[in-house]
């Protein structure tokens, strides 16, 4: 067995044993859902980091990086102006007390926008713990030699596991160390990775010029279309609202998500400059000519172009952002069906344990179903953008509306999340059949935000300005202090 191996399966028993002693702790829903609203800063600041930096990043993000050069990065950049913009909505989220947003979608709209929201997250969240399968597939493939799709399953086991034993108490806990080992591994992985290249003069030499540019050769659009899927997933991101709610006050949310833009920003920096690094060492590699294959980049510098030992704690590093964010994204919509459809409205009674044994349950089925949903994608980003449009388009502007606008009336929130969830799905439906039938998508997953975004906020504000205002009642608790 590898040094590799040993390494990795070492740190998923570690993370494994503390989930099975927090699981001990858990007695009630608040327990289990929102780790009984105490969470303190640091902890909250390890699990919003972990959460964002998930698959779509270390393979996803690495892959344009790859081809693209620096300019993947304005794929990150949407979730740091996103971060931004939650640093001075989150008081309000905790301060509103619930556990899930569509808990928000119904205080502010009805009970109608609450099944809407319910059904989008889950949608989009099982396409995101879907890709954390094939990511740990791609990862397990590369150290073991198995089947990718085997590795998947694997991976889809542990994680259901891991977020099955304690909900978001486990998942703070395990994410305060996996947020630490991320950071600790891409900061001592990259000057060694940029010293065996050569230097950046060699890599800048390898190199296309334009990977070096703002575009990377493309055009503005382009840049416009891969920023506002992460900028609108972030500010609607349930399972970060879910964590504001675990917060142990106002100023505790606060200072997590000012915590988390500095988190974020230093980890997708490193992921982007160790993917282009590593790109110089297979740019000519015909293998690598493949999509799939490049999004493999970082572990393949892991793996072959670092020190054993480094490049097995990187190893490390790409198991906890993968785990993180696939216990995260299967917590989240099971969070969400427990308490949004059957608490809600199946059995309003239900004992503490009834709701923890049923959210469980949620989760296996939940994890099952992810895995079977990764079948129907060919590349990592592809998932990552349509998941990302999902929950950009059809829950962020009435979210954000809900916080922002007096104005916004039920009809109108309503409309909306039905819009951008409709043009998301359909849009893809079209993809699929259009590519079978031709070889060529109707649109790339690159640009399927722009229309379905801009037809979900015209809806927002036709409708609701056509509507009459909304009693105060209504907004007041969202807006007023």
């Amino acid at each position: 067995m590898s040094f590799y191996v040993v390494v990795v399966f070492a740190y998923v028993v570690v993370l494994i044993g503390i989930a099975f002693y927090r699981s001990t702790q858990i007695k009630t829903q608040d327990d289990y859902m929102v780790a009984s609203r105490h969470a303190p800063t640091y902890m909250l600041v390890g699990s919003l980091v972990c959460t964002w930096i998930g698959s779509g990043s270390l393979f996803g993000g690495a892959g344009l990086a790859f081809r693209q050069g620096f300019s993947a990065l304005w794929l990150s950049a949407g979730a740091w102006v996103g971060i931004i913009v939650v640093y001075f909505l989150a008081p309000r989220v905790r301060r509103i007390a619930e556990y899930t947003v569509p808990d928000i979608l119904e205080r502010r709209y009805n009970a109608f926008a609450r099944i809407l929201g319910t059904i989008t997250i889950i949608i989009a969240y099982l396409t995101i713990a879907g890709y954390q399968f094939r990511g740990g597939g791609r990862l397990l493939n590369i150290i073991l030699g198995i089947d990718p799709e085997l590795g998947g399953a694997i991976t889809c086991g542990i994680i259901i596991l891991l977020t099955m034993l304690a909900g978001m108490v486990s998942i703070l806990s395990v994410d305060v160390v996996n947020g630490l080992i991320m950071i600790t591994a891409l900061f001592l992985a990259l000057p060694v990775a940029l010293k065996n290249a050569g230097g950046w003069t060699n890599v800048t030499s390898i190199l296309p010029p334009e990977h070096f540019s703002l575009l990377g050769g493309k055009s503005f659009t382009w840049a416009v279309g891969i920023f506002f899927p992460t900028f609108l997933l972030l500010i609607g991101e349930s399972s970060m609202y879910q964590k504001f709610f675990s917060a142990k006050d106002e100023r505790a949310a606060k200072r997590a998500a000012l915590g988390m833009v500095i988190g974020v920003v230093l980890i997708e920096t490193a992921l982007a400059a160790v993917a282009v690094i590593g790109s110089s060492f297979l740019w000519n590699n015909p293998e690598f000519q493949v999509h799939a294959n490049q999004e493999t980049v970082i572990l393949q510098v892991a793996f072959r172009y670092l020190p054993t030992f480094l490049g097995a704690f990187l190893l490390a590093a790409a198991t906890a952002i993968i785990l993180s964010t696939g216990n995260t994204f299967l917590m989240t919509p099971a969070t969400n069906l427990t308490r949004d459809i059957y608490q809600r409205f199946i059995k309003p009674d239900a004992s503490d344990k009834e709701i923890v044994l049923f959210q469980r349950l949620t989760i296996v089925a939940f994890g099952v179903l992810a895995y079977l949903v990764a079948t129907q994608f060919t590349t990592i980003l592809a998932m990552a953008l349509t998941a990302y449009t999902m929950i950009g388009a059809g829950i962020t502007p009435a979210l954000l509306a809900a916080f922002l606008w007096k104005r916004t009336t039920v009809q109108g929130g309503v409309a909306s999340i039905l819009a951008g969830m409709g043009a998301t799905i359909g849009i893809t439906i079209i993809n699929k059949i259009r590519l079978a039938q031709t070889g060529k998508l109707f649109l790339p997953e690159d640009y399927i935000v722009i229309p379905a975004a801009i037809l979900s906020i015209l809806v927002l504000i036709v409708i609701s300005l056509m509507t009459p205002p909304p009693p105060r009642a209504k907004w007041e608790p969202f807006i007023e202090k």
